[in-house]
């Protein structure tokens, strides 16, 4: 009789201790969920002024080029990486001679006397993901929601890297703010 009262103790005290544990789990999971929230919120806030933006400035473009442009749009940022590079052997050109020529120190209109342009479209390479990669992990899902957490580790992990190119100044301004808040060390191209 005492056996079964002991094991009866036990059995009660291991309950309470799992009743502890699913508590906490559930707590855990609350603030998670808050958290999915928050951000889906926030990228449906951006998702609607980027469409109302895009609405106001959009061209009208043929059939097969919207086509091209919805598969494009559906790219990670890696694979876009890829494209840039696949077309530039392709037809022997490349996208980033202009930024290494303004790179160097040399004013493209310095020599001809020209007036110098200010750059309307920045790149933003992101050098160092800094001490807390989580950290830089979370911000870049941030600035791409369209990458997946691997993605967003194996980019972070291969930096130096581009997160963003082509990007408007504000923008890439807004990017390297996230990226550097989240202790990630950042260039605007």
């Amino acid at each position: 009789m005492a056996d079964d009262q002991v094991q009866v103790e036990e059995a009660a005290t291991e309950a309470e201790q799992s009743a502890e544990v699913a508590v906490e789990a559930a707590a855990k999971a609350e603030e998670a969920v808050a958290e999915v929230k928050e951000v889906a919120a926030a990228a449906e806030a951006k998702a609607d002024k980027e469409v109302k933006a895009e609405s106001k400035s959009e061209k009208v473009v043929s059939k097969s080029l919207s086509e091209i442009i919805e598969k494009i749009e559906k790219l990670t940022v890696l694979e876009l990486a890829d494209l840039v590079h696949a077309l530039e052997d392709k037809f022997g050109v490349s996208a980033s001679a202009p930024v290494a020529m303004a790179a160097s120190g040399a004013p493209a209109g310095a020599a001809t006397g020209e007036p110098q342009e200010e750059k309307t479209t920045f790149n933003v390479i992101l050098t160092s993901a800094g001490a807390n990669k989580i950290s830089a992990i979370k911000a870049v899902r941030e600035i791409v929601p369209t990458l997946g957490l691997k993605e967003a580790k194996d980019l972070v992990e291969a930096a130096p890297k581009p997160v963003l190119e082509s990007v408007n100044k504000a923008t890439a301004e807004e990017a390297k703010a996230k990226l550097t808040a989240a202790g990630a060390t950042v260039e605007l191209q």
